[in-house]
């Protein structure tokens, strides 16, 4: 019993120790939100990957940012690739949550542009390896953190 009331005390003492972090004080959130997703490749593949993603994705994030979806987008590789789960991430940072929700004027006139780029033919012969040797990990989004000084 002794011992469940020093505990107790112990306990008590380092919760009223504890300070919770601040909203706009000691952080804050950055405007926008990262899309990230996460894929494993066989790592035999990697370069086959990215040759596709080059030919395929990458034309489409450019589109996306001419059009003010994103402003920017990234392809990541692991440099273990063969070790975890996830050895490729693909992002892209949408400027507001807001530029994710559809917008038939402008999805209309992207999809147009990327049917312009490469058609349909193109893109299902430059994909259509791709799932021999990939799978999808996941795909979340993110906020990116500023700490105060």
């Amino acid at each position: 019993m002794k011992h469940f009331a020093v505990a107790g005390a112990c306990a008590l003492f380092l919760a009223a120790g504890v300070a919770s972090a601040d909203p706009y004080v000691d952080y804050t959130p950055e405007k926008g939100v990262w899309d990230v997703t996460a894929i494993k490749v066989d790592p035999n593949h990697i370069d086959d990957y990215l040759k596709g993603l080059k030919a395929v994705w990458v034309p489409g994030e450019e589109i996306a940012k001419k059009h003010g979806v994103i402003d920017k987008y990234f392809v990541m590789v692991k440099a273990n690739a063969t070790g975890g789960d996830a050895n490729v991430l693909l992002g892209q940072h949408y400027t507001s949550f807001a530029q994710m929700d559809p917008d038939k004027k402008r999805d209309v006139a992207m999809q147009k542009e990327g049917e312009a780029i490469m058609s349909k033919d193109a893109q299902a012969a430059t994909v259509s390896g791709f799932d021999k040797y990939r799978s999808f990990v996941g795909e979340d989004l993110w906020v990116p953190m500023e700490f105060a000084k």
